[in-house]
């Protein structure tokens, strides 16, 4: 699973979050650090209200949570979703002794990517593709 500091650079960079059932989110600085939510359509779902969407936790009487704004979670987006925003990019996924090494083209070089786990190298490849799209379409200084 992508690691939470990972995701919180992927949505400082620029990541957009739609929330959908089967989504995996954390809820950091809020004393549940360690707890990873799942939306699911059963308990906890996506309700839009005027003011923003807000991550409600329905029928759980063992937490005294009853929402939190989207903003206040972080997305943890699982492998094929990291894959499927790298889009064309991806060229392909490697076992290594030490883990899974990602290799996708940015900025028209083959670029490879190395972690432990595959969504963070995944994840790290995603995140160096923003940056460059990002820094691309920059206004000049």
């Amino acid at each position: 699973m992508i690691s939470i500091d990972l995701a919180g650079r992927l949505r400082r960079a620029g990541l957009s979050w739609h929330p959908a059932p089967g989504d995996r989110f954390a809820i950091p600085d809020r004393g549940l650090d360690d707890e990873i939510f799942v939306l699911s359509n059963m308990t906890i779902e996506v309700h839009d209200l005027p003011e923003g969407p807000i991550i409600g936790f329905n029928g759980t009487v063992e937490w005294a949570l009853d929402d939190v704004a989207k903003e206040e979670a972080i997305w943890l987006p699982h492998e094929a979703q990291l894959r499927d925003l790298l889009g064309g990019t991806f060229r392909r996924l490697e076992r290594t002794s030490s883990g899974y090494r990602v290799v996708a083209v940015i900025d028209g070089a083959e670029v490879a990517f190395v972690a432990e786990d595959a969504a963070d190298a995944y994840g790290m490849a995603l995140l160096r593709l923003i940056e460059t799209v990002s820094a691309d379409v920059a206004p000049a200084a």
